[in-house]
Order: C-alpha cells, then sequence, then structure tokens
C-alpha cells in the first residue's frame, strides 16, 4: 500500500474537521480569485475612459450608483481590501484547523509507534541502539505532519486553484491560455525526475542524523568513563564525524532542491514571457483591452503558483515519505513473543517451571542453547553458572518470554508459556538485575514500579524488607528524592536495594536474579545477600551469577558449557565431583577455610 493513503488512515477520526476545512479553503479560493476584478474595473471602467469597454463603465455605474470617478475608484478599491481581508481569514481558520488535525495525528502515530517499540521483544532491541529507535519516534514520526499539512492542503488548495484558474483564463482567452499551459510537460518531467533523488537523500539524512544522536547519547551518558580516560578529544573527534556526514548529506538534498527550483522557476518564467508576448501582440491589435490583459497576468500568477506549489510538495512529500517509512518499518515488525490466539491469564503461579529439549540461537548459524532439559519445582533455588557465552542469561530470559526457543517448549506450572498471555505471565515473576535500572524521578517512584496501585504503607514496607529503609529516611527529601539520572545521586548497594524493594514491593511467586551482586565490594555483598535471601523465601528462585561462593551453599547449582547442561546437584557435591565446577571454585580463589587478609570470600 503507498505510504500515503496508508498515512492517512491516521486521520480518519478527524473526517468533519478535515471537512469543515476544506469548505473553509474553498471560500478562501474563491475569494482570491476575486481579487484581480476590482482592479480591472478600474483600469477600464475608470482610468481608461477612451478606450475602456462601454460594459465596464456600465457595470461599474450600475453597481456602485456612483458618477464620480474618484468615488468609484475608492469603492473598487475598498471592495480590494475587504475581499483580502476575507481571504485571509478563512485562510487563517483553516491553517488553525489543518494544524491541530496534523498535530493529533502525530501525537497517535508516536503513541503507536513508541507502544509497539515497548512490546517489541528484547531481540529488537538487542539488533538496533536505542537512539534510532528514539529518533524515529520523535523525529521520523513528524513526518506525517509534513505528508497531511504539506501534503493534502496544499495539493487540495492547488488543484482546486489551478483547475478554477484555468477555467476563468479559457473563458478570457483561450489561446493566452494555451500558451502559458506550454510549460506543464517539463514540470511534470522535473518532479518525476528530483522526486526520487530527494526521497533518497533524505533518508540518508535521517540515518545520518540517528547515527549523530546515538553518538551524541553515548558520549554523555558515558561522560564518567570519556573523562575518566580522558577521552574527550577522541569523543569530539567522533562527534565532528558524525556530524561531518549529516551536514554532506544535507547539503547533497540542498543542492538538488535548489537545482530543481532553479529549473521550476527557469520554466514559469518562459512560460510568463511567452505569454507577455502573445498578449501584448493582441492589445496592440485592439483584440484585447489592458484591464483584461492586467487581469489574465493575475491570474497566470495563480495558475503558475499552485503549479509550483505542487512542484515543491511533491518534493517535500518525497522527504517525508522517507521519515513515514521508517516508521512503518517499526509498526510492520512482527512480535516474535506476541500472545497467541486463545491465550489464557495465569493467576496465581506455584512456580513449577520445566524445560523440555529447548534451544535457542540468536544466529541459526551459532547456537546458544541445545537441547537443554531441566525440572524446577516450587519454590527452589537453582543457580546457574558457566563462563561467559554459556547461555545463562538466555535462559533466564525464556521464563519471562522476552524471547521464545527455537525449538523445545518451556513450562510454567504444566502450561506452555506461549498457551499465556505475556502480561499474567510477567505479573508472576519478579526480577533483580546486575545494573538496577532506575528512572529520573522520585525514590517512591522507583519502588512503586514494581506494583502499580501500590499504597504508601505498602512501599515503606517493601523498602523496610529491602533494608533500605534507613538510608532512605537519611536523604534529604526521604521518600520524594530525585535519584537522578540512571540513580546516578545512588550508590550501587543503595540502587540495588531500591531494586530488591520493587521486586518485594511486586511480591511474586517466581523470582529471577541475573548478576545481582557482581557489582559489590565483599562487605556489601554480605549485607545484600542476606537481604536476597529474605527475598527468596518461598519462592522459585533462578539466579545467575560469577561469584560461586554465592550460590554454593544455596540450593541446585546448574553448569552451563556451551549451551548445554553438563553438571547439576548441590555445590558441595559438584565440588567433590571434581568436574568443570570444581574447576571454576578452584580457579575463582576459593578454599573450603574462611576469609583469608586479602578479604575475598571462602566457603567452608
Amino acid at each position: 500500500m503507498s505510504i500515503y493513503l496508508r498515512t492517512l488512515r491516521y486521520f480518519r477520526a478527524f473526517t468533519g474537521q478535515t471537512l469543515l476545512a476544506v469548505a473553509l479553503m474553498s471560500a478562501g479560493i474563491g475569494f482570491n480569485l476575486l481579487k484581480p476584478w476590482p482592479f480591472k474595473y478600474i483600469v477600464d471602467g475608470i482610468l481608461d475612459t477612451a478606450h475602456g469597454t462601454a460594459s465596464a463603465h456600465e457595470m461599474v455605474t450600475r453597481w456602485l450608483g456612483w458618477t464620480s470617478p474618484i468615488g468609484g475608484a475608492a469603492m473598487l478599491c475598498v471592495a480590494m481590501g475587504v475581499i483580502a481581508f476575507f481571504s485571509g481569514l478563512t485562510n487563517h481558520f483553516s491553517n488553525i484547523l489543518l494544524i491541530r488535525i496534523g498535530l493529533k495525528a502525530l501525537l497517535h502515530l508516536r503513541t503507536q509507534l513508541y507502544s509497539v517499540i515497548q512490546a517489541l521483544p528484547l531481540q529488537f532491541h538487542d539488533a538496533r541502539r536505542s537512539s534510532d529507535s528514539s529518533f524515529r519516534v520523535a523525529y521520523d514520526s513528524q513526518s506525517i505532519q509534513t505528508i497531511y499539512n504539506r501534503g493534502f492542503a496544499t495539493i487540495f488548495g492547488a488543484a482546486v486553484t489551478l483547475v478554477s484558474a484555468l477555467v476563468i483564463m479559457l473563458r478570457m482567452n483561450w489561446q493566452l491560455t494555451i500558451v502559458s499551459l506550454l510549460v506543464l510537460p517539463p514540470v511534470v518531467w522535473s518532479i518525476r525526475h528530483y522526486g526520487d533523488r530527494i526521497r533518497n537523500e533524505s533518508t540518508a539524512i535521517q540515518e545520518r542524523e540517528s547515527d549523530l544522536l546515538a553518538t551524541v547519547q553515548e558520549g554523555i551518558g558515558s561522560i564518567r568513563m570519556v573523562q575518566a580516560f580522558g577521552r574527550e578529544s577522541f569523543e569530539v573527534s567522533q562527534f565532528v564525524g558524525h556530524a561531518t556526514r549529516s551536514l554532506e548529506a544535507n547539503f547533497r538534498m540542498n543542492i538538488t532542491s535548489s537545482r530543481s527550483a532553479l529549473v521550476v522557476s527557469t520554466l514559469m518564467a518562459l512560460g510568463t514571457a511567452a505569454m507577455y508576448g502573445v498578449g501584448s501582440a493582441q492589445v496592440l491589435r485592439g483584440a484585447l483591452s489592458l484591464g483584461d490583459l492586467l487581469v489574465f497576468v493575475a491570474y497566470l500568477a495563480t495558475l503558475y503558483q499552485p503549479i509550483e506549489q505542487l512542484t515543491y510538495t511533491a518534493w517535500a512529500l518525497e522527504g517525508a515519505a522517507a521519515g513515514a517509512q521508517r516508521c512503518f518499518e517499526v509498526l510492520d515488525r512482527e512480535e516474535e513473543t506476541k500472545d497467541a490466539p486463545g491465550a489464557v491469564a495465569i493467576t496465581s503461579a506455584k512456580g513449577e517451571i520445566t524445560m523440555s529439549g529447548v534451544s535457542f540461537a540468536y544466529d541459526p548459524k551459532a547456537p546458544v542453547l541445545s537441547g537443554v532439559d531441566l525440572a524446577i519445582a516450587p519454590g527452589e533455588t537453582v543457580a546457574f553458572v558457566g563462563g561467559t557465552g554459556a547461555g545463562k542469561s538466555t535462559m533466564l530470559s525464556l521464563v519471562p518470554r522476552f524471547y521464545d526457543p527455537t525449538s523445545g517448549v518451556v513450562r510454567l506450572d504444566g502450561h506452555d508459556l506461549k498457551t499465556l498471555t505475556k502480561a499474567s505471565l510477567r505479573s508472576q515473576i519478579g526480577m533483580v538485575l546486575q545494573d538496577t535500572l532506575l528512572f529520573s524521578s522520585s525514590i517512591r517512584e522507583n519502588i512503586a514500579y514494581g506494583r502499580e496501585g501500590a499504597t504508601e504503607e505498602e512501599i515503606i514496607e517493601a523498602a523496610r524488607r529491602a533494608q533500605a529503609y534507613d538510608f532512605i529516611m537519611a536523604q534529604p527529601q526521604g521518600f520524594d528524592t530525585p535519584v537522578g539520572e540512571r540513580g546516578g545521586h545512588l550508590s550501587v548497594g543503595q540502587r540495588q536495594r531500591l531494586g530488591i524493594a520493587r521486586a518485594f514491593l511486586k511480591n511474586a511467586p517466581i523470582l529471577l536474579l541475573d548478576e545481582p551482586t557482581s557489582a559489590l565490594d565483599p562487605s556489601t555483598e554480605k549485607a545484600i545477600m542476606e537481604t536476597i535471601a529474605e527475598l527468596m523465601k518461598g519462592r522459585t528462585t533462578l539466579i545467575i551469577t560469577h561469584r560461586l561462593s554465592t550460590v554454593h551453599h544455596l540450593g541446585r547449582v546448574v553448569l552451563l558449557e556451551h549451551g548445554r547442561i553438563t553438571e547439576q546437584g548441590t555445590g558441595p557435591e559438584l565440588l567433590a565431583l571434581g568436574g568443570s565446577y570444581a574447576k571454576l571454585y578452584h580457579a575463582a580463589g576459593h578454599e573450603p577455610r574462611g576469609v583469608d587478609l586479602k578479604g575475598k570470600n571462602h566457603e567452608a
């Protein structure tokens, strides 16, 4: 389907307002077409009394009832002002309506686009930079307003003006009209010739601008690391490189636009010159009055203006179509983990998780999981350990259906996850990540993010259970204290406690822990693990960690190697087995004694 037709779907809700705008535009066009006539009657009926037409003299006298030439001219000048006023007034109100409609449609598209991006699986987000998605929502979406306001409004107004002016001109003098229209074939060729180039160059600009935004976001978001390593000059050079490529893309498109404008304006000038030549000859022969020639000149401008508008509009639409296409690429994206037809909601999970023959691959040539079979009882704690790239995080991601397995089945309480609605499934799962994600709002709002509609008492209780209450109350504004962007005003341990408080508040029967203590020092890790142990009580818990001392005595340990389960059992059992787990354990410096002087944790 054409991008333009698809874009117009967003305006179906505003049909009534659009029709009102069309009526106002039509009235404005009518007033605009009347503008040349008072001056014609001034020229032919008042000024040129020697050569003016009798009908013009009679019309002025009869309509105005004014025999004085000065009085008649004054009345006609007043008429010119009145016509101009009503023309501007109707155009003003139609523009207000069209702009309002365009902005409402823009809001609709942006909301839909952002909603789709929020719902798309992690595989989509992993494959592209967040700045690109941000650019599409914030900037590419504006193309819908351009297509409507500069497209529909301009095309309708120009088409009505063009047809009306053409009819009047043909009735006045068909020879001059034919001469004036000789420029149309080359103008149409120009529109088609430059339109495709402008769309391609507009797409290049938006891609370069997206790259530039990504560079800015990454540079500013990593400002601590940039300054710590003294890489300010490098980041500036990276920015200059992307900004230069954006500049070059902009320059190319502006050159194309300028060249195309030169071609069109030259064609219009040639058409005007040809009309002046033929028209002057007719006036000299007496076949045309001077007033009629002036009116025809005014209508020629009225004819050429919409042609020129349509030309520039076509090029503007090509540029806007590039942005709209980038929006529709996201909207057309198939949701890999969408709810199946007839999916049911689960309201109170017991927490039994089973994986049968589960395999997964981001790239078909490089499988991440291969034939995994695993059964986890309700309330059981299972730790996944192994080297980097073994598939631990992917295992956890399958449980809330961030991804679906390439083959095999993941079940919760005997239900295939694909038969459950994602919303209800995820409502049964709490998560604590290595880097607790906080929004740049208050502490209260960040904890309350764990459950919509939580009361103040529940938020405070969650903070107490996460052992976060004391440090929260020590903040300048207590629970109302802003945490800064990504929680930058808090320490790592404080951010982690807020993440745990959020999980306490959600109170879900399943808990996923992804490296919850890897960024903490040993003393803070011990305190956080005591809090997490409280959180884990009565919950099915899946935990990922590289610190084997954290999970050695915690429950069942599952060792993953190259996407397969190679060992499982309690930490002491696997240590006694002397296999891969034992090698990892000893390689990490763990010994069956207490704590050495270097502060490393050792398990008995």
